[in-house]
């Protein structure tokens, strides 16, 4: 089977037909065909450092926000610790072709990729209509499901009255200051927007994981 190594993203991959990886969001739409132009190696031809007329075609499937890395940082003798999280946007291919010669992406490539976003339409029709007849999802109103906070951090906001997210989504920038203040949180508020991921939570986007 043929291979080729791209480079995409600052990052190189390995990869044949068919093959599903996950790469650095590209700003396209599931179902395009997107192409890979930095191709490093076809087979046994390398690059130098680029493979002459090779391309590397794929179809979009689906670009979403990954599981949620948690970055701690303590200073010694400072009681200095900070707790943040990220979700990484990945891009979710599937390899339809390696080209050489300077040949192009096949029409059949493209019909196909249509094909599948027809395909994938319908089913969510369908989903879409029943959950139209089920009854909505019962809303969980835990001020732990905010990034960063803990049983330890839950006690603290529940003395000073805050027990729920829609009392933290409601907050001011006075609000703010007085419970940073008042909790010696230290900009944390603020700097993990808790009110954002209130909000969100309540609107029904995933929380932390």
């Amino acid at each position: 089977m043929t291979f080729a190594v791209i480079k995409t993203g600052g990052k190189q991959y390995k990869v044949a037909a068919d093959d599903v990886i996950k790469i650095e969001k590209l700003d396209a739409q599931a179902g395009d065909i997107v192409t890979f132009d930095q191709v490093l190696m076809v087979g046994d031809t390398v690059g130098a450092p680029l493979v002459e007329g090779a391309l590397v075609a794929a179809e979009l499937l689906e670009t979403k926000k990954q599981k949620t890395v948690i970055i701690f940082k303590k200073r010694r003798r400072h009681n200095s610790r900070r707790r943040n999280g990220h979700r990484q946007l990945l891009t979710t291919v599937r390899i339809t072709e390696i080209l050489t010669g300077g040949k192009k992406p096949s029409v059949k490539a493209a019909a196909k990729a249509d094909k599948s976003e027809a395909v994938a339409e319908k089913p969510a029709k369908k989903t879409e209509a029943k959950a139209d007849t089920a009854p909505a999802a019962e809303f969980k109103d835990d001020v732990k499901l905010i990034g960063g906070v803990g049983p330890a951090l839950e006690k603290k906001l529940a003395a000073a009255g805050i027990t729920s997210l829609k009392q933290i989504a409601d907050w001011t920038a006075d609000d703010v200051a007085k419970f940073d203040e008042e909790l010696n949180f230290k900009g944390r508020i603020e700097r993990e927007e808790w009110i954002a991921q209130a909000k969100d939570l309540i609107a029904g986007k995933a929380g932390k994981e």
